[in-house]
């Protein structure tokens, strides 16, 4: 019984080695392989040569071109004022503006034409003595000292005429200016005076501004002034230049409205603190009615976005930004898949696109996906577009 102790678990035991063994000999033979690597997967864009218009964005306040100050030129108290002299009134060009009372101008008047009537009177008597004492001279009854006395009475006399003549003059002048009229069809930006106030000679009544033209003053950064041809004037040479076409857009009540115009001249100096040179846009006839249109005026004070056409480059390729690597260089990807380098010269570089030429031709293909370690030469996977309507990030 101890012997059948003993043998039994040697046998259980051997079975079990026997097992194993049998089963390492029949498991499934493992066939090793070395990793794949797959080519890194970029996306691209196909250069397209075009002919491109530069646009310089700016922006600014519409001002009139012309303003003024209502200034009377003589003092008085005013009798009458304009229902269009009033804080956005318009008006035509000779409008009477106000009025201020003229007895005073008339009395100045008629004591002129009075002295006028007394300074003849005298001329006829210092002329009538002067003849008198010329034959009486010739007949030696009168001196030549009396008779040089009679020809400077009638010089003074000749003399008291014309001022009094002058005085007319000036009292007729001071007369018409009572009345204050309107230089140039425009609109009324300030009212300073009304009816039975006193005024000076000399201190501004209202603020007045010219409708005719609008201005925009539109900061232009000296980078970007290569991409405009700027109407810049030199000494002794006429202003007949260029003028860029500008387009000015602004949101009133809710909703946008452009406004086109033309850059009509620089301003003689450069900013020295922004280092900017200012251009100047003009619109013309701003508060006319649009036809077929509800856009408003293009009213002073109005703040604008400006976009101005510049110069135009020819067989030019526009791309995202993203395509542009370090030292002005692309990658282009050949008809192999492989990634090819390239020198281009870079004309304009915004935030989110870049115009170059040279070193690519139309119909290549650029990659614009970020590359960390880019080789000459490196086999690349390019992704299919996106679909027709589909999101990309």
């Amino acid at each position: 019984m101890n012997r059948a102790k003993i043998i039994l678990p040697i046998i259980v035991i051997a079975l079990g080695v026997l097992g194993a063994v049998g089963m390492i000999a029949a498991r499934p033979k493992v066939e090793t392989r070395a990793p794949e690597v797959q080519p890194p997967l970029i996306r691209v864009t196909t250069a397209t040569a075009t002919d491109l218009q530069f646009r310089v964005a700016a922006q600014g306040s519409v001002a009139p071109r012309t303003e003024s100050n209502v200034v009377p030129e003589v003092s008085g108290r005013v009798e009458w004022v304009s229902p269009s002299l009033a804080p956005g009134g318009f008006f035509e060009a000779g409008d009477p503006l106000l009025r201020i009372e003229r007895r005073d101008a008339q009395v100045a008047l008629r004591q002129a034409r009075a002295s006028k009537a007394r300074a003849t009177s005298e001329v006829k008597l210092a002329h009538a003595n002067l003849t008198r004492s010329r034959d009486l001279a010739t007949q030696g009854v009168v001196s030549s000292a009396e008779l040089d006395l009679a020809q400077n009475n009638a010089s003074v006399a000749e003399a008291m005429l014309m001022e009094a003549e002058a005085q007319i003059e000036r009292a007729t002048t001071d007369l018409d200016r009572t009345e204050i009229r309107a230089p140039y069809v425009g609109r009324v930006r300030e009212k300073m005076v009304d009816v039975g106030q006193f005024v000076t000679r000399g201190a501004a009544v209202a603020k007045i501004y010219a409708v005719d033209f609008a201005e925009v003053r539109l900061p232009i950064p000296d980078d970007q002034l290569a991409y405009v041809d700027l109407p810049l004037h030199y000494r002794g040479e006429s202003n007949d230049s260029t003028s860029p076409r500008v387009v000015m857009r602004a949101r009133v009540a809710g909703a946008e409205y452009e406004w086109e115009g033309s850059i009509v001249r620089t301003e003689g100096e450069i900013d020295a603190r922004s280092r900017m040179i200012h251009a100047v846009a003009q619109v013309a006839n701003p508060y006319a009615r649009s036809p077929g249109t509800t856009r408003p005026p293009f009213a002073v004070g109005l703040f604008v976005e400006a976009e101005i056409f510049g110069r135009v480059a020819h067989d030019v390729v526009v791309l995202p930004r993203s395509a542009l690597r370090a030292d002005n260089r692309l990658l282009v990807v050949d008809e192999n898949s492989r990634l090819r380098f390239r020198n281009v010269e870079v004309i304009r570089a915004e935030r989110d696109s870049v115009v170059v030429s040279g070193g690519i031709r139309p119909g290549e293909r650029v990659a614009i996906s970020p590359l960390e370690a880019a080789i000459e030469g490196m086999q690349v996977r390019v992704a299919a577009p996106p679909a027709e309507g589909t999101v990309t990030g």
